[in-house]
């Protein structure tokens, strides 16, 4: 008879920003069930608390702790990663996936706004690899997996600061990849870049034109002409961050229907 195989994160201890909705909640909850421990953060403290407590009470254990967090904020990342330490034993995984939108081609957009996304969308990313990696390196092997986005290849002109940012995360994971491998730290990074998910981003298209009509305009470009589901990126993100990705560094790993390729 074949033993059951361990859960696939069994060990891990994960901290993940954003992870009060959408890409985020479903990265934390598909983590837990694969044996991770979990910090989970959100600018919305509440609602990752939620998130925290759904997943201890499905798992019937404390697994997952939570914190509100601004990832603008350097020192808080500081203080919230040796939090998340001392909370599950340790820090092997990091997922930077808080994120934010942006609409304006490169004539309308303005100076603070350009600001906010790249402090949002990249230098959040820099602080949280940089206060990270003390805690990646002690419990080696490690991973990063920093979700970008299909936008940083494919491009719409009117999202100028969005298209900028995501193409920052994925040259900025390929950097702090080489820059570990070099190191011979055992601390891989990678970055997920997904289409169109059903998430929360796309519910004003379904407002303003109706699902039918709005998922026929966000998947035209997509050849398998549907949108993707949270759950795609969230077994994306799991095989990133587990021992079966052991040689897999500064990759970029498109989530998209296979969109990148037309």
């Amino acid at each position: 008879m074949t033993a059951s195989p361990a859960p696939r994160l069994a060990g891990k201890q994960a901290f993940v920003t954003g992870a009060a909705g959408g890409l985020g909640r479903a990265i934390a909850r598909r983590f837990a069930e694969h044996g991770a421990r979990l910090f989970l953060t959100d600018l919305d403290g509440a609602g990752a608390a939620e998130v925290a407590a759904d997943i201890n009470a499905g798992i019937g254990t404390q697994v997952a702790w939570s914190a509100a967090q601004d990832v603008r904020d350097e020192a808080l990342w500081q203080s919230l990663l040796g939090e998340a330490s001392a909370a599950m034993g340790g820090v092997s995984v990091l997922v930077n996936n808080a994120g934010t939108g942006s609409l304006g081609g490169v004539e309308h957009i303005e100076q603070k706004e350009w600001r906010r996304v790249m402090a949002v969308n990249v230098e959040s990313i820099v602080f949280g690899c940089k206060h990270a990696l003390p805690h990646l390196r002690a419990a080696q092997p490690g991973s990063i997996v920093n979700i970008s986005s299909l936008a940083a290849f494919k491009i719409e002109p009117d999202y100028t600061a969005y298209n900028a940012s995501k193409a920052a995360v994925a040259s900025l994971s390929k950097s702090i990849a080489v820059d570990c491998a070099r190191q011979k730290i055992d601390v891989r990074c990678n970055s997920i870049h997904p289409a169109f998910i059903r998430t929360g981003i796309v519910e004003p298209f379904f407002r303003q034109l109706g699902e039918e009509e709005a998922t026929r305009k966000l998947v035209r470009g997509i050849p398998m002409r549907r949108l993707g589901d949270p759950d795609d990126v969230a077994y994306a993100a799991i095989y990133l961050a587990s021992d079966e990705s052991r040689y897999v560094t500064a990759a970029e790993l498109t989530v998209d229907g296979g969109a990148r390729a037309i």
